[in-house]
């Protein structure tokens, strides 16, 4: 059974169609106005009625970042577009025209983490945690085999956890919170740091950004690493180290039989993810006590919030 999937970004869509077994069998865009909410349901809606004139359906699933309510209808708030308490499901709904079909709206980081556990790197585990490395740090948790949204569709802000007391303000408001150390943003804050303290060592990365320290990037640093800079490696281990001590964090709460690390800087392979499985396993509680819980790469891609929202949408339908 097919199912259509929407990843709703700041200024774009992208429409997939998705059968059983997670594959996107056609793919549309569209661009669209983050201050214009209506532009975006009807951006949806046109690209549905496109690929409703070849596929049959009965779901959508509509992923976006931000919190998404527990009636799985609304967006309560994002950050990054016009929604508040918007009832995204009945505007695009509305707009599709057909009762036969069911409208589910999710999390992006949800959604992606969904797409993980049915068909990517943690389908063989009943509890599993996500994490994708970007601007901030977004979250999936699956326990016992079931998506956690918590009360109020608020749940699995890992990113918001606060680990340095009066730390680095965050754009939540607060300090010290764990995407402040952890995320893609910290990542390039800290190279682009190094090109102006550090210009020496920081040549590679300064090269790659035509000698301006204010535009060096993740892809840099992971560029860098891959080709043995010292600086973008080091760099990448810090990176790692605050993942790893973040994990060690949630394994106290959640136990989780796998961690799934997704994001660009994923790119970075071994030089992001053993700094990681080394400060997991020196802070984890219990230590020595307790099985190794694997933290692996994310296999899906960016396809991720598509494939996700498509599954949990046909699983609304199905049951």
């Amino acid at each position: 059974m097919h199912a259509i999937g929407v990843d709703i970004g700041g200024t774009k869509i992208a429409v997939g169609v998705v059968d059983a077994d997670g594959r996107i069998v056609a793919k549309l865009r569209r661009e669209t106005q983050p201050q214009d909410p209506a532009s975006i349901d009807a951006a949806i809606a046109d690209a549905v009625a496109e690929l409703a004139q070849t596929y049959e359906f009965h779901a959508i699933g509509l992923a976006a970042a931000g919190f998404a309510s527990s009636d799985r209808n609304h967006m309560t708030f994002a950050p990054n577009i016009a929604w508040r308490e918007y009832a995204l499901g009945d505007k695009v709904r509305e707009l599709v025209g057909r009762d036969d079909v069911a409208v589910v709206v999710e999390n992006d980081g949800n959604a992606a983490g969904w797409a993980e556990y049915v068909h990517g790197a943690g389908q063989h585990a009943q509890n599993m945690t996500m994490i994708t490395i970007g601007t901030g740090i977004g979250a999936a948790l699956i326990v016992n085999g079931e998506l956690v949204r918590g009360a109020y569709g608020f749940a699995a802000e890992l990113g918001h956890m606060r680990v340095v007391p009066d730390g680095l303000p965050c754009g939540c408001g607060r300090r010290g919170c764990w995407e402040q150390y952890g995320s893609g943003s910290a990542l390039t804050r800290e190279a682009r740091r190094a090109g102006i303290e550090r210009e020496v060592r920081a040549a590679a990365l300064l090269a790659r950004a035509g000698g301006d320290a204010a535009r060096i990037g993740g892809p840099d640093v992971t560029a860098a690493a891959a080709e043995g800079d010292e600086l973008a490696i080091e760099l990448l281990h810090d990176l790692g180290t605050w993942i790893g001590e973040g994990l060690a964090s949630v394994a106290a709460i959640l136990d989780p039989e796998v961690f799934v690390v997704g994001g660009g800087v994923v790119a970075a392979g071994d030089l992001l993810l053993e700094p990681a499985r080394q400060a997991y396993a020196e802070h984890v509680p219990a230590q020595g006590l307790r099985p190794t819980t694997p933290i692996v790469a994310a296999e899906m891609g960016n396809d991720a919030g598509i494939v996700g929202a498509a599954a949990l949408a046909r699983e609304a339908v199905v049951g």
